[in-house]
């Protein structure tokens, strides 16, 4: 017995709803049309075929599909009745299309495409990135050189690729400006200028109830930090109090280097072709994510949970720069730090999926965590302080600490303005953490990254 499913679908007679079947499957992973079975696969009486009629077909799917379908048609008996088996495989350039119209399998239904996803299914056929194209109206006058040369630094202390050459030269390279014209990535990465692509934040009570609220709209490298920034000063800090003398510390609400891992997976791989805000969501007890963009490719929701995918790029130049200056590891890893992160939290769960236009995350709890105790996590701030912390860290350099561990290369002034100290006191305290052998500086004060 055969099913319909996402790859078989059963039809009582020929007719353009089969061909409109066939063009959904050749924009996906391909299938089989039946021809002569019912809804249950069971064959309608009498069914017939002329002595031109299968070559009728084939024409048929031809002459109304662009560019055109060949299907494979034979005959083949099924609860000894003969009917018709229309064969087609994934086309290798999508999308292919019916009387102007186009579709795509989507589990066992034939989904009409949007002008955004057709254009989506186009790039990715032909293994390219909107992130790569020209970015309308901009030249290399509209990129900030101060952005610029701070990415190359950061990119040639954490050595993961070697560039020579002026920064215009090392641009082009990474393949990021095509002679003198500027893409879409380097406009987001290094805009003098506001991008037009906001990141809406906000701290409610119920959805309804807003207590506050916040626009951010910077760079890409620059949006990131500033919504960790708001993050850090909007969640609920817990204190652990031991030893003798005291020792204090601060437990955050939620595990910072999980949400930075998130919040980098929504930036990167956002649809920039959409005019739908990232937005991010603060309640009593939860947080949502919301990035405009499905999952891209052929990528699903089991997969993700399975961690059994191949990683795709919507912005590949994006993604890539990212990786280059350490913000993200290889390409698909981030999933597995992220449950780290989670799993150190006794009654904390996230949850995640596609919703209309976009992706959300949910990341909750129905206790908030106190004690790094409590979950036989040993007893520590960070895995790599372990023993070197004493009675003599103070509550701002715990404070310090914590951050340093959610991002290594988060400089004094951001320091400064997340815990609410000033610069001054923030280098003291950094002084203070060294001299204990704490917290160490690898590199140069620009180029370099913070050693716990």
């Amino acid at each position: 017995m055969i099913t319909e499913n996402q790859h078989i679908e059963f039809k009582s007679s020929f007719n353009e709803t089969v061909i409109e079947t066939l063009c959904a499957f050749v924009n996906a992973k391909g299938g089989t049309v039946y021809v002569g079975l019912d809804d249950k696969g069971i064959p309608v009486p009498n069914f017939s075929l002329g002595k031109e009629t299968i070559q009728h077909w084939i024409n048929e799917i031809k002459n109304k599909t662009q560019p055109s379908i060949i299907a494979d048609i034979e005959t083949v008996t099924i609860q000894g009745k003969e009917v018709v088996s229309i064969r087609v495989n994934e086309f290798p350039v999508k999308p292919a299309s019916f009387r102007g119209r186009y579709y795509k399998r989507i589990k066992n239904a034939n989904h009409q495409l949007s002008a955004i996803e057709i254009t989506n299914l186009s790039l990715q056929s032909l293994q390219l990135s909107w992130d790569s194209y020209p970015a309308h109206g901009k030249s290399l006058d509209d990129l900030d050189i101060h952005k610029v040369t701070a990415f190359f630094e950061k990119v040639s202390a954490m050595g993961r690729f070697n560039l020579e050459g002026t920064w215009l030269e090392k641009l082009q390279k990474l393949k990021l400006v095509n002679g003198d014209v500027v893409s879409n990535a380097a406009w987001l990465l290094f805009s003098k200028e506001s991008t037009g692509y906001n990141v809406h934040l906000g701290r409610l009570k119920t959805p309804s109830m807003i207590i506050d609220d916040k626009m951010l709209n910077s760079t890409l490298f620059e949006v990131v930090e500033e919504t960790m920034r708001y993050i850090i000063g909007q969640i609920k800090v817990a204190f652990e109090i031991k030893g003798m003398p005291t020792q204090r510390t601060e437990i955050f609400e939620y595990p910072l280097p999980a949400l930075r891992e998130i919040v980098l997976n929504a930036i990167i791989h956002r649809d920039y072709m959409s005019p739908i805000d990232l937005q991010i969501k603060l309640f009593d007890n939860y947080i949502t994510i919301y990035n405009p963009g499905g999952l891209y490719g052929n990528l699903t929701v089991d997969q993700l949970k399975n961690d059994n995918y191949q990683a795709i790029a919507r912005n590949k130049l994006i993604a890539e720069a990212f990786y280059l200056t350490g913000d993200i590891e290889k390409y698909g890893s981030g999933f597995g730090r992220i449950r780290k992160g989670i799993k150190e939290y006794p009654t904390m769960k996230m949850e995640f999926g596609e919703v209309a236009s976009g992706f959300l995350w949910t990341v909750s709890y129905t206790k908030q965590r106190v004690s790094l105790a409590e979950d036989n996590v040993s007893e520590k701030v960070t895995d790599k302080v372990t023993d070197k912390v004493t009675d003599k860290v103070t509550d701002n350099q715990f404070k310090i600490i914590t951050l340093i561990e959610s991002n290594n290369r988060i400089t004094t002034n951001e320091l400064a303005i997340a815990i609410g100290i000033s610069q001054r006191k923030i280098k003291n305290n950094i002084l203070k953490l060294k001299a204990s052998g704490i917290l160490s500086r690898i590199g140069t004060p620009k180029n370099g990254y913070w050693q716990l």
